[in-house]
């Protein structure tokens, strides 16, 4: 069983900064790429920034300069560094991550419960 659990979600006012925590845990072999995608109401979820296990990342257009992806392998911990948010960032965040539990052979995607982050003032 593996468990996803994303925090440091909230309210905060326009041009302010935020930091989102995802934590993966269970029976973890190895994870490879992770990701954040957010879903804002009545729109599809969207990919926000994804990073590769050796550190490579890609972003959406719309956060490029803005947000930064990071991740620590050893903690199976990634972040999101949200600055200058605006109100259209406003969504629920989700983490995602490509995990090989110890016991199978392949790999799977896996989602986290996801947290809200509100841009408003």
């Amino acid at each position: 069983q593996v468990q996803l659990v994303e925090s440091g979600g909230g309210l905060v006012q326009p041009g302010g900064a935020m930091r989102l925590s995802c934590v993966a845990s269970g029976s973890i072999f190895m994870i490879y790429t992770m990701g954040w995608y957010r879903q804002a109401p009545g729109e599809k979820r969207e990919l926000v920034a994804a990073i590769t296990r050796d550190g490579n990342t890609n972003y959406a257009d719309s956060v490029k300069g803005r947000f930064t992806i990071s991740r620590n392998n050893a903690k199976n911990t990634m972040f999101l560094q949200m600055n200058t948010l605006k109100p259209e960032d406003t969504a629920v965040y989700y983490c995602n991550a490509n995990i090989k539990q110890r016991q199978l052979s392949i790999s799977s995607n896996y989602w986290g419960e996801g947290t809200q982050v509100t841009v408003s003032s």
